[in-house]
């Protein structure tokens, strides 16, 4: 049985870091960053591009969870709304899949110093600093494992997720 992971949580929270880690901890392990899959320039958002990268993600791990090398399949995305998570999950091939739908979230203050870093280091831009706040709240809404990362580190959120 293949175990999927999708693990959201708003911008700056640390889901890329997170999952990297969880795949090296995982056996046979394969990662995908949603944002991968969205990276242009300039960054356009309407319905032809959010019904593109939902295809573009899912196609994808639709081949992770055919290949045969892989036993643990995990996905990172912001992943706010129920809507999201409900269209990627009716999109895969989930036979013989156990699924593991987490939500990484954090205090307002923690996340607003993380995402300062981020800004100072030219990494992300200052207006993501209201978007991810916006964002924050929703998470509570989603069936989905909430996982307070306040005051973990990568690795000790990685292992909370390794074992569930």
């Amino acid at each position: 049985m293949k175990r999927i992971y999708l693990i959201g949580g708003t911008m700056g929270v640390g889901k890329t870091s997170v999952c990297r880690t969880l795949k090296k901890m995982l056996k046979n392990a394969v990662f995908l960053d949603g944002d991968w899959c969205w990276d242009a320039d300039p960054f356009q958002v309407n319905d032809e591009t959010k019904r593109m990268v939902i295809d573009n993600i899912c196609h994808l791990l639709n081949n992770f969870i055919r290949c045969s090398a892989y036993d643990n399949v995990i996905f990172c995305w912001v992943m706010h709304e129920k809507n999201i998570i409900n269209e990627i999950l009716s999109n895969l091939d989930l036979t013989n899949c156990d699924v593991k739908s987490v939500s990484l979230i954090c205090d307002r203050d923690v996340l607003v110093k993380r995402l300062e870093k981020d800004i100072e280091a030219g990494i992300r831009k200052e207006d993501v600093i209201v978007r991810s706040i916006e964002r924050l709240p929703l998470y509570a809404a989603l069936d989905t494992v909430k996982i307070d990362v306040s005051d973990l580190s990568v690795e000790q959120t990685a292992e909370i997720i390794a074992s569930l």
